[in-house]
């Protein structure tokens, strides 16, 4: 056999091996992860506004103060809902966003209290801390 043979025998079984199909997506969002609205920590933001201790250990500030931050920072942050799926609060993203500075925790912890991925949060937190200095900025400026 020469060197063409070779080649050719090669070819043909490589021509003729099947190839492996890659697998679909088994899930397109992890289940728990579409109960957004019954296992949030906005659901246990409203109860500890009962509390006003509990609240401003929780977010490291007083409600009064949150909600003026979150006027300031809402038509920055604010996204719109799509066919495809409800869009991310800006109170969700704020308050997340405190929760992440006031704790340090990782994106991988906290999403199974924000109930949010952390691929989403790894844009969230970012792009929500930009709004705040930029929202305290000018208000510090003016």
């Amino acid at each position: 056999m020469d060197d063409n043979d070779v080649i050719a025998v090669l070819g043909l079984i490589l021509a003729t091996k099947k190839r492996k199909r890659r697998k679909g997506r088994i899930e397109w969002c992890k289940h728990w992860l579409l109960k957004s609205k019954q296992f949030s920590h906005v659901n246990l933001m409203n109860e500890l506004k009962f509390t006003l201790k509990d609240y401003k250990n929780y977010l490291r500030m007083d409600e009064k103060l949150y909600l003026k931050l979150l006027s300031l920072v809402t038509p920055v942050i604010q996204r719109q809902d799509t066919v495809m799926r409800k869009a991310i609060s800006a109170h969700e993203r704020l308050s997340v966003t405190l929760r992440f500075l006031a704790t340090g925790r990782t994106y991988e912890c906290l999403k199974y209290s924000a109930i949010i991925s952390p691929q989403a949060l790894g844009r969230i937190i970012p792009e929500t801390c930009d709004a705040i200095y930029k929202a305290l900025k000018r208000t510090i400026y003016r």
